[in-house]
């Protein structure tokens, strides 16, 4: 069983403009994912990271949401001090913000198999990092 850290705007594609067929395509991506994981396929991951963007989000019905997304989550990551010296590497080496390094190092600490994202630019700097973790996004997620 796959061990698979979603960036948080994979939690939150299913609310984003669905007149765009990438968009569509991502959140139905995502949507799937979070199938797989009430199955019992695949198991996600929820982090403090996670946690402080929801409760920073301005949308009470997207918060309620993705906090209801939360309990397919089997495995909990809080704040280490080796998560945070990861981050720091990771955004002096890939370029990474504090945010997406957080969650990134969250990722690497628990060893997730994947790390799946709609955004492009961070897969892209996250591969300059060379970390045994697959980094992607969603829809080729789904297709691999």
């Amino acid at each position: 069983m796959g061990l698979i850290y979603l960036d948080y705007n994979c939690f939150q594609r299913g609310f984003d403009d669905p007149h765009q067929i990438r968009i569509q395509m991502e959140a139905l991506a995502c949507q799937e994912i979070f199938i797989k994981a009430e199955k019992g396929n695949i198991k996600l991951v929820w982090s403090f990271m996670h946690e402080d963007e929801n409760y920073l989000c301005p949308f009470p019905e997207r918060k309620m949401e993705i906090f209801r997304l939360s309990n397919l989550c089997r495995v909990r990551v809080g704040p280490e001090k080796d998560i945070y010296d990861n981050a720091k590497l990771f955004q002096q080496k890939g370029g990474l913000s504090s945010k997406d390094a957080i969650h990134l190092s969250c990722a690497y600490y628990i060893k997730a198999g994947f790390f799946l994202t709609c955004d492009d630019e961070l897969i892209k700097q996250a591969k300059r990092l060379n970390l045994k973790i697959k980094v992607m996004n969603p829809i080729d997620y789904i297709r691999e």
